[in-house]
């Protein structure tokens, strides 16, 4: 799948489609078309002064040998006027590249900013099929091509055309009998820059995907650092990433070589053409048929050109990576998101009332499998039920179901008698919480990860909640207290601590509808006990549906709900259900007893 997709982006050509993709992403531009203009008016007089060079030097040369007459018949006038041409180059090429920083930077910033915004919306499918490696590098490589792109390829490839242009047209007014000689040269450049550009573009698509792909194992590497250690597989993942280095290295010198013998080429045939054009000049200057400053002013451009031919097949190649990586930013801009937040800060409070009515699902990824087949559940407001059951009996993706992570199931899901798809998404989620089994914090601080749960809350706020979830006392014990930093996803801080900053984060955003996944599964019994007694104040006054493993801390709600292949096959109070022993809750009682 991999390789036909590259071999899909190596024959991306300059063509009208492709174009569109491109603008796609110029759009972007748009709010800053003023300075563009402005910057792109700086290129356009700056090459014609530049351009101007050659003709000045070359009447110089004449009226030095008194061979001709110029509007300037004074030397120092001419080397004066050369002078005032190249410092007003510079200050257009200033401002020119000024602009044009201004104008990618700005709009760069903001192509960054709405892939960013676009990805936060997405629904969490998008995610089960894309690795977060090649979505950062979507955000940072692709988005640093389009910037160079606009910034310097883009004005590059402009100010290459306009010297093209204006050179071969100067060329044909001062001397045509040398121009024509020159354009015999033209056809072996073309075909050699086409040969050289398609090769090289197909091996820098490799290089980047490989780079990429190095980028993805050391990012996975370090979000799983703990197990790398604990299975002490270091060397495993170093000798992973140094072969995926050697292939970036392969490929890159292997372009590099093509890069190389392209500009050898060029180097060869451009001089090797000048000294011919030479040649031939001092020929009809021998003849009398040209001047010496003619002759000067023509090496000059014909210099200019030969620049100009080597350097926009490179050009061309950037500009077709350019469209590549508009490509891939704008397949994620076409993905369906989910609603964005609501603007209403008052959301309507749920009373609390549940019911999955002959639900079936099956994951996107996995469409062959069915994970919950004519699933019926009826959960009272306030009422504490718990999910039980084997691993992949659906336990999860109940909860998954009634957050609104994914869509695509038959049957229906309410909410106090409502279809939950009929909710604004944001007022809906906002009357759920969760405390999943692996808390993932922020990098920040205690304080700013407890807030989550409400940006707005106080401190007095965040230290009530921290005291209900039973954390106080620990974060006091810190030095800083509620500053103390919690590392990357919470490192510096034991699971049942970080259990107990998810509780108190979720007691602050005052959900109406409470699930507990699995919350106290990894932890000790002493850690459980404290986060139990977090969780039995969070679950006060709350609908609460706990996906429980260990069956011991689910004694006292009110209904157990048994799930064996996508269905309910038992439910009652915990003494019910535990009296029946031929049924699977008593089973499943006894297996953890024995282990």
């Amino acid at each position: 799948m991999a390789k036909e997709k590259l071999k899909a982006e190596e024959k991306r050509a300059l063509n009208k489609e492709n174009f569109r993709k491109l603008y796609g992403i110029f759009r972007y531009l748009l709010p800053y078309k003023a300075k563009f203009l402005i910057g792109l008016a700086f290129l356009v007089l700056g090459s014609f002064f530049l351009l101007a060079f050659p003709l000045i030097t070359g009447k110089l040369i004449d009226v030095a040998s008194g061979e001709g007459t110029w509007l300037l018949n004074d030397i120092n006038s001419i080397a004066l006027s050369l002078i005032v041409i190249l410092f007003l180059q510079g200050i257009f090429s200033f401002f020119r590249v000024y602009l044009f920083a201004q104008v990618s930077e700005h709009a760069m910033a903001d192509v960054r900013f709405a892939l960013y915004k676009k990805i936060l919306y997405l629904p969490i499918s998008f995610f089960d099929r894309h690795r977060t490696g090649d979505l950062m590098s979507r955000m940072s490589s692709d988005v640093t091509m389009l910037q160079t792109t606009f910034s310097t390829t883009l004005a590059e490839v402009i100010r290459q055309v306009v010297t093209l242009a204006v050179g071969i047209a100067m060329i044909f007014i001062n001397t045509p009998a040398l121009s024509v000689f020159m354009l015999l040269t033209f056809p072996l450049l073309i075909v050699a820059a086409m040969v050289f550009g398609k090769k090289i573009r197909v091996l820098s698509r490799q290089s980047q995907d490989e780079l990429a792909q190095s980028s993805t194992i050391v990012e996975e590497t370090f979000q799983s650092i703990l197990a790398v250690k604990s299975f002490t597989n270091e060397l495993f993942e170093k000798t992973r990433y140094q072969n995926s280095l050697k292939q970036v290295v392969t490929i890159a010198l292997k372009a590099a070589t093509y890069r190389a013998g392209f500009i050898s080429f060029i180097i060869f045939a451009l001089f090797g053409g000048m000294v011919a054009i030479m040649w031939y000049g001092a020929l009809l200057l021998q003849r009398g048929e040209m001047s010496v400053g003619d002759l000067i002013s023509f090496a000059f451009y014909t210099a200019f050109i030969g620049g100009s031919i080597a350097g926009i097949g490179d050009l061309f190649g950037q500009i077709q990576r350019a469209i590549g990586a508009s490509e891939r930013i704008l397949e994620i801009h076409q993905e369906s998101s989910e609603t964005e937040e609501s603007s209403n800060n008052d959301a309507p409070r749920f009373k609390g009332n549940i019911s999955f009515d002959h639900v079936s699902f099956q994951y996107p990824s996995r469409k062959d499998m069915a994970i919950l087949e004519g699933f019926t559940m009826n959960v009272e407001a306030g009422e504490k039920v718990a999910l039980v059951g084997k691993s992949g009996a659906g336990k999860s993706t109940v909860a998954h179901l009634l957050m609104r992570l994914y869509n695509g199931y038959s049957g229906s899901i309410k909410v106090d008698n409502k279809d939950i798809d009929s909710y604004d998404l944001s007022d809906f989620r906002k009357n759920i919480g969760i405390v999943p089994q692996e808390v993932i914090l922020f990098g920040g601080s205690i304080r700013e990860n407890i807030a989550y749960g409400k940006p707005s809350a106080t401190i007095e706020e965040i230290e009530d909640a921290a005291n209900k979830a039973h954390a106080l006392e620990f974060i006091k014990s810190f030095p800083e207290g509620f500053d103390t930093l919690v590392g990357e996803r919470g490192v510096k801080l034991s699971g049942g601590q970080r259990q107990r900053i998810a509780i108190a984060r979720t007691i602050l955003k005052n959900p109406a509808i409470l699930i507990l996944d699995e919350a106290t599964s990894a932890l000790d019994a002493e850690s459980e006990q404290k986060v139990q007694l977090g969780l039995n104040e969070l679950m006060k006054g709350r609908t609460t549906i706990i996906v429980a493993h260990r069956l011991a801390t689910i004694k006292e709600v009110d209904r157990i709900y048994v799930i064996e292949n996508g269905k309910i096959k038992e439910s009652g109070a915990h003494n019910e259900l535990i009296d029946n022993l031929k049924g699977t809750y008593h089973h499943l009682v006894n297996l953890q007893l024995v282990n």
